[in-house]
């Protein structure tokens, strides 16, 4: 085997494959998308281009989370020959201020975008001196995802910027394809397939099997009853006028397209008829998801599901969708018959069956069984488990739902441990083992139903062929979504094909990004603003309202952005200003959700601000949610009369951007005040101040302080925590740990 040969790789660390020095060539000569199938190395050709520009400049690595953060800052450490203190892994975990000290020394930065963006936004970073960015997942450089925002900055202040893009898969359309070009600044595509001669040798063979079930007569007669309820609504829509009377049935796009028809009548003409007519299209949308769940998913999936409808229409401010189905006859005897079924669902047999072969032909196979649904990940687990020589490990996301807590990161990477060492030698995964984790090539991949996307389908399939020849089955339930589904996806990825291999015949026509701004959506509101001058207002966000595009707008206006973690509002702009922002879906969530209580936000508010304000972004507020106008309008009696919060509608992320800048300026221009931090919430329970107490050292934000918390019970045992001990917390570094001791054990002198 040939080995890489660099000054600034470690020899015989990195495999010399001629196709990676290829595509690492053209990456270097302008900024580059690299498509290339998973499992051949597109981290290799990212650090073949880092290793020359790393001459110029700083090189940044961004990722989507944190495990692959974690991931390619080992690799990189690993092969390259510079001092590791110069190579930095950011992400959340890392207090900002710390963030800023490892920048000015790191070479190499491995980042989560959203860090990257929150830094650049607060003005702790710049990068002016960064000489390449390299885009993981690239495919994600669509919307408002934090990638475009970087590559927007690092074309405006770059000496000599360029970047690349490696994925697996782009997209299917021309579109999707030009925008992540356009977005990341890319002008040259290099695509390379299994079938390329000089891809050829590292490939292998990839056998794709179909097993189709027979849905059993028991969920047959359960999917007519169900349907007479989806015909009954129909119907109900065909006498609102809403449908013609002749449709039986509507795809998932056409009532999408209805929802958001009738969504547009409201906001016109609010009639009852139409908040009838939205509430029946939210059923119909429950009982399609509950045929389909029946169908390719089994009885057991499908009671779940019942349940937690049930769960949802008996709690307080459940929707009425939930309620009226719930209430149907016809849904709970679907529910009983349901219940007595004791048959095993046809793929739970043939999944045993697919993976059992598997172990016995050889006791040391690896395999991952993909779900869409974590319900489904559950129930196989346990099916598996039965199996002599099977292993089986349930892996999904760290959210948690109604009677299913998700995995931390930790124990993510625990799993995948144990399942390389062969603890574990099946995988059981949602959708989170499907992107970019360091998870070894498998012998065996089972879909235990196709999944609706090229993307993600390209995604599973790559997790084996990589060392050896791998089998893929794919179990599909004979007349049911999954046939479609499977065609669907497999029509995609033809289609992927065939739109990059025209792309790479006419990127020339895709325009480069524009290192200029873009001329603001709401400019008149700025018109009553003097002239732009150096003055620019600083204004103190909380750290949370980062997901939102208005603290971008702000940045893109010349405001000079200071986040951070505001106990009171959103957006301090004075001594005496402070705003509360709340979208109309947020605002309608506080009227029927006990947990999040706006009254006590907003007297946090008026207690510590002379000139507080709320501003509700969106022109929805009273067709989002079916809540009667009144309640919505006794709302905004109560926070202008009993609370004198002024409030200031806005329809846009921009124009709430707008409106805070020009209030910031007349603020600190006008008036000559200056932002402060002094709002203070009110403590109302005893976990909330052990929170603040533990959240109040530097470096412990409130997500490590719940930690700390939850792992020692109580602030005496943080307390009296040796090091080694408060270092097993997630997330609590040694600097970390060091500062909790120094601040707490440390003699006072006053």
């Amino acid at each position: 085997m040939e080995y890489i040969t660099h000054p600034l790789v470690k020899p015989e660390t990195v495999e010399k494959r001629v196709y990676q020095l290829n595509l690492a060539a053209t990456a270097l000569q302008e900024s580059t998308l690299v498509v290339l199938p998973t499992g051949l190395g597109k981290t290799i050709v990212a650090l073949l281009v880092m290793v020359q520009r790393l001459e110029s400049g700083k090189v940044l690595l961004l990722s989507p989370t944190k495990p692959l953060v974690e991931q390619h800052a080992g690799f990189l450490k690993k092969v390259l020959k510079i001092s590791e203190d110069e190579i930095v892994a950011f992400t959340g975990s890392i207090p900002p201020k710390e963030r800023e000290m490892l920048w000015s020394d790191a070479r190499v930065i491995v980042s989560t975008p959203q860090v990257i963006e929150n830094d650049l936004l607060s003005g702790r970073i710049t990068l002016r001196d960064v000489a390449h960015i390299t885009f993981d997942e690239a495919h994600r450089a669509t919307g408002n995802y934090a990638y475009v925002y970087i590559a927007k900055r690092y074309f405006e202040e770059g000496m000599d910027p360029l970047v690349l893009g490696i994925t697996a898969s782009p997209g299917s359309s021309r579109e999707r394809i030009e925008e992540v070009c356009t977005n990341l600044g890319i002008t040259h595509l290099e695509v390379r397939s299994e079938y390329d001669p000089e891809i050829a040798p590292y490939v292998f063979n990839r056998r794709i099997e179909w097993k189709i079930v027979k849905i059993p007569l028991e969920m047959k007669g359960l999917k007519d009853l169900l349907e007479s309820v989806l015909e009954e609504k129909m119907q109900k829509l065909a006498e609102l006028g809403v449908i013609m009377a002749k449709q039986k049935k509507l795809t998932k796009t056409e009532l999408l397209g209805v929802q958001k028809q009738l969504q547009r009548e409201l906001q016109r003409y609010p009639q009852r008829q139409t908040y009838q007519a939205v509430s029946i299209v939210a059923e119909i949308f429950k009982i399609t998801h509950a045929i389909e769940l029946g169908e390719t998913q089994g009885p057991q999936a499908l009671i779940r599901y019942f349940e937690r409808l049930d769960h949802e229409a008996s709690s307080k401010g459940g929707s009425k969708a939930s309620k009226r189905l719930m209430d149907d006859v016809r849904i709970r005897r679907a529910v009983h018959t349901l219940k007595k079924i004791d048959t095993t669902y046809p793929k739970i047999d043939a999944v045993k069956e697919v993976v059992a072969e598997e172990v016995l032909r050889n006791p040391d196979s690896r395999v991952i069984v993909f779900t869409n649904y974590r319900d489904t990940s559950e129930l196989v687990t346990n099916a598996l488990n039965d199996v002599e020589g099977v292993r089986a490990v349930r892996f999904v996301g760290q959210a948690s739902k109604y009677r299913d807590t998700g995995l931390t990161q930790r124990q993510q990477r625990e799993i995948i441990e144990a399942f390389k060492e062969g603890e574990y030698n099946t995988l059981v995964a949602t959708s989170v083992a499907e992107e970019g984790l360091d998870i070894p090539s498998t012998d065996l991949i089972v879909f235990y139903e196709p999944v609706p996307s090229e993307i993600r389908s390209i995604q599973r399939k790559g997790r084996t062929g990589r060392k050896h020849e791998g089998r893929i089955v794919v179990l599909m339930a004979r007349g049911s979504k999954d046939e479609a589904y499977y065609w669907s996806t497999d029509n995609k990825e033809r289609e992927m094909q065939k739109r990059i291999g025209e792309m790479r015949k006419s990127l020339g026509e895709i325009k480069p990004r524009q290192t200029t701004t873009r001329e603001a959506p709401q400019r008149q509101l700025l018109e009553f603003t003097e002239p732009e001058d150096q003055n620019h207002p600083q204004i103190y966000i909380d750290h949370r309202e980062i997901r939102s595009p208005v603290a971008r707008e702000l940045e893109r206006l010349g405001a000079q952005i200071k986040l951070e973690r505001l106990e009171v509002g959103d957006y301090t702009l004075s001594d005496r200003v402070c705003i509360e922002r709340k979208t109309t879906g947020d605002l309608l969530s506080t009227v029927t959700d006990e947990g999040r209580n706006l009254f006590t936000q907003l007297s946090d508010l008026t207690r510590n601000y002379e000139r507080p304000l709320l501003i509700i972004e969106g022109d929805n507020l009273y067709t989002e949610r079916r809540i009667h106008p009144n309640a919505i309008r006794g709302l905004l009696a109560t926070i202008t009369v009993d609370f004198h919060i002024p409030i200031i509608s806005t329809t846009s992320p921009e124009e709430t951007a707008a409106i805070i800048y020009t209030i910031a300026k007349r603020e600190q221009r006008g008036k000559k005040r200056s932002p402060t931090q002094h709002g203070r919430k009110t403590s109302q329970t005893l976990r909330e101040q052990q929170e603040y107490v533990i959240s109040s050292i530097s470096n412990i934000g409130p997500v490590a302080a719940r930690r700390l918390l939850q792992h020692f019970k109580s602030i005496r045992a943080i307390v009296s925590a040796s090091e080694d001990e408060l270092t097993e917390v997630e997330g609590i570094g040694k600097r970390t740990a060091e500062r909790i001791i120094e601040v707490t054990q440390s003699q006072y002198k006053g």
